[in-house]
């Protein structure tokens, strides 16, 4: 199944969709929302991301994306590992009340894989889509803007 979802095409546009392990309900927190936030537009200003559109939902995100510099699973990389290492900190660091419980279960993801050590935040993989026609460009913002989502700063999309 992975052969489907792997980024073939660096320069393309993408679906991404980023999953935190166990579908742990992470973005109902407005702080943890900003992390993403913040990243998104520090990529786009610094990193050389195309954002088309995204939406937060409780516990993935999806991303309509390209990179300018043909080095979309670089980009994607980078993003996940620093909202992953923020989002982290501020769960150890800041109130949480679901503080024990979240890094147990983040703690015992990484008993399957090699990679993490301490924790693991987002799942392995991104269920990469390549964008192949403006038809499906379009069905997928229409996916972004029919997901519910719990606020008004979780969805935004860039017209073509």
């Amino acid at each position: 199944m992975k052969e489907g979802y792997i980024i073939r095409d660096q320069e393309k546009i993408h679906f991404i969709t980023a999953t935190v392990v166990d579908w742990i309900d992470v973005f109902t927190r407005k702080s943890y929302k900003d992390i993403v936030i913040d990243c998104l537009a520090f990529c786009i200003e610094n990193k050389g991301m195309l954002l088309y559109g995204y939406v937060i939902m409780s516990n993935h995100i999806h991303l309509i994306i390209q990179s300018k510099d043909g080095k979309l699973s670089d980009l994607i990389r980078d993003l996940k590992k620093f909202t992953a290492k923020s989002i982290l900190e501020k769960i150890k660091n800041e109130p949480e009340s679901r503080r024990e419980w979240m890094l147990e279960r983040f703690k015992k993801a990484t008993e399957t894989h090699s990679r993490n050590t301490n924790y693991q935040f987002w799942q392995y993989g991104n269920h990469a889509e390549e964008i192949y026609s403006y038809k499906f460009m379009w069905s997928k913002l229409d996916y972004i803007h029919l997901n519910p989502c719990a606020c008004r700063n979780c969805r935004k999309s860039i017209l073509l």
